[in-house]
């Protein structure tokens, strides 16, 4: 029996973790990554943390198509 270990995000979770790695306040739902400043290695960190928090694995192409936290977390909560 295999356990599901996956839970929805918000895209206030999505929020907090753009805050932290990009190390700014002021990152809204509709912020884009990019435009924020993240980069390709930067954007790695954010795919970790939401394997570890959520136990969904996404791609960099998944992160590219949706680099906003309101995006991403309907990724996350897609994959639940």
């Amino acid at each position: 029996m295999s356990v599901d270990t996956t839970i929805p995000a918000t895209p206030d979770d999505v929020v907090a973790i753009f805050r932290r790695v990009l190390q700014r306040d002021d990152v809204t739902a509709d912020s884009d990554f990019f435009q924020l400043g993240g980069d390709s290695l930067i954007a790695t960190r954010v795919l970790s943390a939401v394997a570890r928090g959520h136990g969904v694995e996404l791609t960099f192409e998944e992160f590219l198509a949706e680099p906003t936290p309101a995006g991403l977390a309907g990724r996350i909560t897609g994959a639940v």
